[in-house]
């Protein structure tokens, strides 16, 4: 990354507040690699700093949750018109100072899960006020306890992506690594031991000020949407700014464990050792996990697999988690499993004999982008069509360019055809156009089809997306702090 690059892809020369929490960002991180047993103290006054609360609160202004509101009823518009956000940021930051300050229950938002089935994900949307104050400690903690996660986890957590996490799974699959345990934590944010993750906290964290936050706001409670306050007891809020990096910080417990083999002197450090170990008929393992979807790639047997299922269950059960009976599993790969919305399967090559591990899109992901589709589209829709288009693009869009390192060049086909069908259907019923009058208005003088447009806007197809090979990265994905002067 360039000298002058911020972690959050701003220009720091033109941000002083950015520049200032940058490089106390890089200090922080310089000091936690360079003492592993180190905890910091005096940690709050970083927190409190007004460059700090500045950062947190352009994070939280240029968030797609901006115009949701907590408990409180307001939105950061609200914020800005009713206040200023000089003054908001100066309130709140006297009530921090002043020790005055105490997060409210978190608004109760229950939504369907990607899985379908009729279950719902319970969100927990928290004040304006709160999510800049979890902005400010995830600036303060996050560059910390990036210096002692793991490589092997790849959730919520700077440069890094799914991409990664399955490029990984792929890696390991063609070197022998076939037994797939495909584990899934019931209701992990919900269930998260309080005392075992401030536990892991502490380990890092001397400053009591700070400690006395962070609980504050797993002790938050919270408001249902039938307007009932629940404490919580346990887990940290889905939606809350600091929840991803707490469950990082909770599930780093399971990478240490896993992956501690793998350390210099371990008995899976070098290629030697796994070679010895597997000519002795003792297996070899590898985790890979995103945020709470978790994979242990085993070079072994079915046993050794299932025996590490009791081991990774036995370690979940110390943060107070457990695996989901129903959805984990032991697979091979030539069976196939999904992950992150992808298909990972070995299977033979068309014309050999030799097998090879694909990554496909799973069938779940193609339906989910399907149906946002249809939703847009009925066909006696109203809406404006340029606006229509510039929706459908951006969705199309997205999903090609986050799945195009996948075997998907015939699903972009497909999925381009529905979104034709289906634009074309809408346009001739509001047109009151027969098959004719659609294609004369569609073709050019040659009977070439034309792409469907709007003003200035035309349906962009995803096939035009260039399928390419992800480059695995492994162990060199460097941290935003890195190259960034202390």
């Amino acid at each position: 990354m360039p000298k002058d690059a911020s972690p959050d892809g701003g220009a720091p020369g033109r941000n002083p507040a950015l520049v200032r929490v940058s490089g106390m960002q890089a200090k922080l991180h310089r000091w936690a690699v360079a003492e592993p047993g180190c905890r910091f103290d005096d940690l709050y006054n970083f927190a409190c700093d007004p460059a700090t609360l500045l950062v947190a609160y352009r994070r939280v202004a240029g968030n797609r949750g901006a115009r949701t509101a907590g408990v409180d009823g307001l939105t950061v518009a609200d914020v800005e018109r009713e206040t200023g956000v000089p003054g908001f940021l100066d309130d709140l930051r006297a009530q921090l100072k002043a020790g005055s300050f105490r997060p409210l229950p978190v608004r109760e938002r229950l939504i369907p899960k990607p899985s379908g089935g009729g279950k719902l994900r319970r969100l927990g949307i928290p004040t304006i006020a709160d999510r800049v104050v979890q902005a400010a400690l995830k600036l303060v903690l996050e560059p910390i306890f990036e210096a002692d996660f793991q490589p092997v986890s790849y959730g919520y957590r700077p440069g890094r992506r799914a991409q990664d996490a399955i490029a990984e799974v792929q890696y390991y699959g063609t070197h022998g690594y076939h037994w797939v345990l495909d584990a899934d934590i019931h209701a992990c944010f919900d269930e998260i031991d309080h005392s075992a993750l401030m536990g892991q906290v502490r380990n890092r964290i001397k400053d009591k000020r700070v400690l006395a936050l962070v609980k504050a706001f797993l002790k938050a409670g919270v408001l249902t949407e039938h307007g009932q306050n629940q404490d919580t007891l346990t887990g940290v809020p889905q939606g809350g700014i600091l929840s991803p990096l707490l469950a990082n910080v909770a599930l780093s417990v399971l990478d240490e464990h896993l992956h501690a083999a793998w350390q210099p002197g371990g008995a899976l450090s070098t290629s030697s050792k796994r070679v010895h170990r597997r000519r002795t008929g003792r297996p070899n393992w590898r985790i890979i996990r995103y945020a709470d979807d978790v994979v242990v790639m085993v070079h072994g047997t079915e046993a050794d697999a299932l025996q590490l299922r009791e081991e990774v269950a036995r370690v979940l059960a110390t943060i107070g988690l457990r695996l989901s009976e129903a959805k984990t599993q032991v697979t091979h790969l030539d069976r196939g499993f999904d992950f992150l919305g992808f298909r990972i399967q070995r299977k033979r090559k068309r014309g050999t004999n030799k097998r090879y591990v694909y990554t496909f899109v799973a069938d779940r992901a193609i339906r989910a982008v399907k149906e946002k589709i249809r939703a847009l589209t009925h066909r006696t829709s109203q809406r404006d069509p340029e606006d229509l288009l510039k929706q459908i693009n951006q969705i199309t869009q997205g999903w090609a360019n986050h799945f195009k390192h996948a075997v998907v060049k015939h699903v972009f086909a497909t999925i381009d055809q529905v979104v034709w069908w289906r634009m074309a259907r809408l346009l001739m019923v509001r047109h009151h156009w027969g098959w004719k009058q659609f294609r004369a208005r569609h073709t050019d003088p040659t009977g070439r089809w034309t792409p469907i447009r709007a003003e200035t806007t035309e349906l962009r197809p995803m096939a035009k997306v260039p399928v390419t090979r992800y480059r695995y990265r492994g162990d060199r994905i460097p941290t935003p702090w890195a190259a960034l002067p202390a």
